[in-house]
């Protein structure tokens, strides 16, 4: 299976760190504000050669489901397509 990305503006709370989580974002000329974050994980991060990838499963206030996920290396954030 070919999972696809897709840059997009994000929105975040930067609290203990930044960009600690999600709160809207901007995919395909749309605004999302974020309702609720249902899962997250990380993957990465002890080894230096896998840099640390954060992943956050949300549900918007419309109440359509997405998967952002932020590449802590370059800052970019991507929504699963």
């Amino acid at each position: 299976m070919d999972v696809k990305h897709e840059k997009v503006q994000v929105k975040c709370y930067s609290g203990f760190k930044a960009n600690e989580r999600p709160t809207a974002f901007t995919h395909q000329g749309r605004h999302h504000e974020i309702a609720e974050i249902l899962d997250r994980w990380f993957e990465g991060g002890l080894d230096p050669s896998q840099p640390k990838t954060d992943y956050f499963k949300i549900k918007t206030m419309e109440g359509d489901v997405f998967l952002l996920r932020y590449l802590s290396l370059s800052y970019a954030w991507a929504v699963r397509i």
